[in-house]
């Protein structure tokens, strides 16, 4: 789906996704000091609202104005004063490169691409984690096309936790956990299951810049 499509996706309701943060995003962040958040992919806005709210300092990035319209009206109402924590980029990931070495927690949730475009973004996210700060990709997994329910139906655009190791290799980050998760849906007659990457970066490394060159 472009900017466009999803623009209208987002005009057709009030929410498309929940008001709350994903359930892995909030298991993760639930204990961690407030610091700078990268929200990759960010929608509406929800996990950056969340972190937010909890006194991060949030960058959500998205190219739907339309999402990102919503996720400024939400911060005003949510943040009130404290609105100015949420910074949004409207911006597509094919171009978006974030400054490295800068984000305590970097957040990408169902980002559902190609495997090269993937490959790019997940280096230029890795790359942009702080030492001592942590990356988080949460995905439809392949298994869920065969095993689970919901997520997209087209197996070119869906990926497994191993895949996202393999695409930050050498990126300079320490993998903490990378595995297939199950997702309780309450519509569905089976379980989602989710793709689950948590990797480090260790406090005293910082990056060369692992991402690819554009000629």
């Amino acid at each position: 789906m472009d900017s466009d499509q999803w623009d209208r996706r987002y005009a057709t309701k009030d929410l498309v996704w929940s008001a709350g943060p994903n359930r892995w995003v909030e298991e993760v962040a639930a204990e961690l000091p407030p610091g700078r958040v990268l929200d990759l992919a960010a929608g509406e806005g929800r996990n950056a609202l969340w972190l937010a709210e909890r006194g991060w300092s949030a960058t959500a990035v998205d190219f739907s104005a339309v999402g990102l319209d919503r996720a400024r009206s939400l911060a005003a109402q949510r943040l009130g004063e404290h609105a100015d924590r949420l910074r949004l980029i409207r911006a597509d990931l094919r171009d978006y490169e974030p400054e490295r070495d800068r984000f305590d927690l970097v957040v990408i949730a169902y980002l559902q691409v190609e495997a090269g475009l993937r490959r790019r973004v997940m280096r230029s996210a890795a790359a942009a984690v702080a030492p001592g700060g942590l990356l988080l990709v949460v995905a439809h997994d392949s298994d869920n096309l065969a095993h689970g329910t919901g997520g997209p139906q087209d197996p070119a655009v869906l990926y497994s936790a191993g895949d996202v190791a393999a695409d930050i290799e050498r990126c300079g980050l320490r993998i903490v956990r990378a595995q297939p998760r199950r997702r309780p849906v309450e519509s569905g007659p089976r379980d989602a299951i989710d793709a689950f990457l948590l990797a480090g970066r260790d406090e005293t490394v910082t990056t060369l810049d692992p991402r690819p060159r554009r000629p």
